[in-house]
């Protein structure tokens, strides 16, 4: 298996990693099953993520990808945060290999779920913005990121 340069340096030296204390919105994604969980913390600032940060217990391809999917929420709106797709985080990190592909669902998913988190602390029904999210409520129904 071969992995980008991308990919190598984003796990070596993963950015945003560590937990936000009094968080905004925090979700987590993932099944003990499959091996990879995702953790992640957002602040927001009038409408604004303004700072992110990740806990992943997994592969290096989690890891690589949950630092990265960090990267491109930071500074981000939540409709722009809500944009960014498992697609265009595997873009990021300059490809996956396919049998890693569920790490960037993962990571996209996790952003999703804080998202969920923090309309919800907001006291808006997320589910009309967001859709059903992999693992809300802690229910693993065999949905895509593990299949």
């Amino acid at each position: 298996m071969t992995y980008s340069d991308k990919v190598m340096d984003h796990f070596s030296n993963p950015r945003n990693i560590g937990e936000l204390k009094n968080a905004d919105g925090i979700g987590e994604v993932g099944n003990a099953k499959c091996g990879d969980i995702m953790k992640m913390y957002i602040k927001v600032k009038n409408d604004v993520i303004s700072d992110v940060k990740f806990k992943t217990f997994g592969c290096g391809a989690a890891i690589a990808t949950s630092s990265m999917a960090t990267e491109m929420v930071k500074g981000k709106n939540i409709k722009e945060a809500l944009k960014i797709t498992n697609k265009a985080v595997m873009e990021a990190l300059d490809g996956l290999p396919p049998v890693k592909v569920h790490c960037s669902v993962l990571a996209e998913q996790a952003i999703k779920s804080a998202l969920w988190d923090y309309y919800e602390k907001q006291g808006i029904d997320p589910l009309p913005i967001l859709g059903k999210i992999c693992n809300q409520n802690s229910e693993h129904d065999g949905c895509s990121c593990c299949t």
